[in-house]
């Protein structure tokens, strides 16, 4: 697993649940340190394993953990450069939708090495619509699930979400837009600090 990956998971169970929660969790799945370095890989199922000791430490289900997981991504100000990067997907929400098959393309710009699981947005009709998620990372489907929320918040659309589950490891969620300017979304401009 990409060492940005594990390091977001470090980020937002520190800031979200405190360190000490971390630290107990780093040590029931079995890694030396607690610190993960952003630039390097780490063992899949070390990492998957770390997850469930989150998951086991917090009493919480995998997909909520993941889904909040994603929601941080996107709305703490630490991780803003995310936020910009999904925002340069349009201008509006439905635009952003549009841009998710890019997605992975666009990371691996920023980051070689990050390989993100493919997506591909369905347009059912007005305002509906499904993604699946490639199979990849487990549990991918969770963390856009907090994701796709999230940057509906940012833009102001008020959206349903279901995750479907899953089918030969893909992920599926159904998204359903109901209003696209429900609220005042967050401001975005082009350049940073305009």
């Amino acid at each position: 697993m990409h060492g940005l990956i594990n390091r977001a998971v470090q980020t937002f169970v520190c800031r979200t649940y405190g360190g000490e929660c971390w630290r107990r969790a780093v040590g029931v799945a079995g890694f030396d340190s607690a610190e993960f370095e952003a630039m390097l890989d780490y063992d899949d199922a070390r990492s998957l394993a770390l997850v469930e000791a989150i998951c086991a430490e917090l009493g919480r289900p995998r997909a909520e953990l993941l889904e909040d997981l994603g929601t941080y991504l996107v709305s703490h100000p630490q991780c803003d450069p995310v936020r910009r990067l999904l925002r340069f997907g349009g201008v509006t929400y439905v635009d952003f939708l549009h841009s998710l098959d890019d997605l992975p393309g666009r990371v691996r710009l920023a980051v070689a090495e990050l390989d993100l699981p493919g997506m591909e947005l369905r347009e059912y009709g007005p305002g509906f619509f499904s993604l699946t998620c490639q199979p990849g990372l487990p549990g991918f489907g969770s963390v856009m699930m907090g994701l796709l929320r999230a940057m509906a918040d940012d833009y102001g659309a008020l959206v349903m979400l279901d995750h479907r589950g899953r089918n030969d490891g893909r992920e599926v969620i159904s998204i359903a837009l109901v209003d696209t300017a429900f609220a005042k979304g967050r401001a975005f401009a082009l350049g940073a600090g305009e």
